[in-house]
């Protein structure tokens, strides 16, 4: 089995997305280059209070950089160690992890693209937008869409981001939907799944990501089967 090098990550901010959700930038130790691809993950490793060595998963919330950088989006989890360890932890703690790993990529050829996210699974797509949308030659025109579902108007994770992307650019669109929407709100309401139809519509020659819970996820891959789509245009990953 092959070895991989455990890694040092020092915290350089971390910011409150809501009550229970942080984004946490760091900088990787002792190397020159930190090289991954947008929507790869990676292997963090602590120890519990009582000795015992804790390893999770947690996909990459920012874009390919020069500088080694990278970001976290997560949830505190009730009882859970690790999520409540890290977002715990202040500017110039340090974090051991191994990786970047993960399949989750974009993959050639480009077409026009849906998104779907709910919750934290908005970070592989926080990463692919960004560094999609960053140079044309990477994306060439197509469109993109970013189904984004949320519960309530405070939880639409980067939303200023996504806004501000949207605007720069005419080929991307960025979608929230609410689940609990407050009566005031003006946007989409609902599941995702619920929109999506009419974002595709007819349509079975684009591809979709879809990151979150298991049961959205599997919601959205079973309608895109029964609008026609082929299993091989549709590529997900599940956070539970």
């Amino acid at each position: 089995m092959a070895q991989f090098k455990t890694l040092d990550g020092r915290v350089l901010r971390s910011v409150s997305l809501s009550e229970f959700t942080k984004h946490i930038e760091l900088e990787v130790n002792g190397v020159s280059r930190f090289g991954f691809v947008p929507g790869q993950w990676l292997s963090v490793k602590a120890t519990t209070p009582y000795g015992e060595e804790i390893t999770r998963a947690y996909s990459i919330a920012s874009p390919p950089s020069e500088n080694g950088h990278f970001a976290f989006c997560l949830n505190r989890v009730q009882d859970g160690f690790m999520s409540n360890h890290l977002c715990s932890l202040n500017e110039g703690a340090t974090i051991a992890f191994q990786g970047p790993f993960g399949d989750f990529i974009l993959r050639p050829p480009l077409r026009d693209t849906v998104f779907i996210a709910t919750g934290t699974g908005i970070a592989p797509f926080r990463s692919m937008l960004h560094w999609l949308l960053a140079e044309r030659d990477r994306h060439r025109g197509h469109q993109f869409w970013l189904l984004f579902g949320a519960r309530r108007e405070q939880d639409i994770y980067y939303r200023e981001e996504f806004e501000n992307l949207a605007a720069d650019h005419d080929n991307f669109h960025c979608l929230p939907t609410l689940s609990r929407a407050a009566t005031e709100w003006k946007g989409l309401r609902g599941y995702v799944q619920e929109h999506l139809p009419e974002i595709v519509g007819t349509r079975s020659d684009m591809h979709a990501y879809i990151c979150g819970l298991d049961k959205m996820v599997q919601a959205n891959r079973e309608l895109l089967k029964a609008m026609g789509w082929d299993r091989t245009s549709v590529r997900y990953e599940k956070y539970d």
